[in-house]
């Protein structure tokens, strides 16, 4: 068994990335062109956002999203999104709600930037502050969706409801986010990669179904994950007076 999750790391997953992201692309190329339209015509601004990143063996690349935001808004305010953000634009909120700005990263995995599952790439000023532990989730392309991305589906709705949204993400969420990285990488293999791509895609429906099928290959990665509310340490945090929390709560 070993020897099977060691060859699909080396091998089979970089083979799944190609062969999927290039069938998707070929399939979704009508919605990726109306989704275009769409952008390009209700905002002013590209059709594109790219944004640099940190990949595999820290090395940076441009991840390239739809536009969702207004232009120039990484110098309208913090670099983090919130619900009720007021530099996304109305197209943008309804991508965002769907992910469909994301499809562009389908690019990026064909170009072997980005993976279709692994660790979500973060920004140069956020892995500054990574410990040498943390910086294990380098030792994979970073992907599309995650563990943590399941686990933070509301991710957006967590942080408005803290204060210091800043300092809440890189105290609180983004040491999860890695947590649950670290852990997904030791246990890397081709039937957790698909359950996490069919949970993404909800063709395996959120809640104590899912969870088990993912623990059915053999991790306990995602245990909380499809629960859509905050996991239990984020509330916590919000909740619990401290510097994360807003005034009168």
């Amino acid at each position: 068994m070993q020897s099977q999750h060691r060859f699909y790391r080396c091998y089979g997953k970089r083979l799944l990335d190609v062969a999927a992201a290039a069938t998707g692309l070929f399939v979704l190329a009508p919605l990726l062109l109306v989704i275009a339209l769409v952008v390009k015509c209700s905002s002013r601004g590209p059709v594109f956002y790219r944004q640099l990143r940190i990949g595999k063996d820290q090395k940076p690349f441009k991840i390239c999203k739809f536009r969702s935001m207004v232009v120039a808004a990484d110098r309208l305010g913090p670099c983090i999104t919130a619900s009720g953000d007021q530099r996304v634009t109305p197209v943008g909120r309804y991508l965002r709600r769907w992910k469909l700005d994301e499809l562009p990263q389908l690019w990026n995995v064909v170009k072997g930037d980005m993976s279709l599952v692994g660790p979500r790439p973060e920004l140069p000023f956020y892995v500054q502050a990574y410990t040498e532990e943390q910086r294990e989730v380098f030792s994979i392309r970073p992907g599309i969706t995650d563990p943590a991305t399941l686990e933070y589906r509301n991710e957006e709705d967590i942080l408005a409801a803290a204060r210091d949204r800043e300092r809440f993400y890189t105290e609180v969420v983004l040491p999860d986010k890695l947590r649950l990285n670290l852990d997904y990488i030791e246990r890397v293999s081709l039937l957790f990669d698909l359950a996490l791509i069919l949970m993404t895609l909800r063709v395996i429906p959120p809640g104590p179904k899912s969870d088990a099928n993912v623990l059915e290959v053999g991790s306990k990665t995602t245990s909380r994950i499809g629960d859509e509310e905050s996991p239990p340490h984020v509330k916590n945090a919000l909740y619990t007076k401290g510097p994360h929390t807003r005034e009168g709560s």
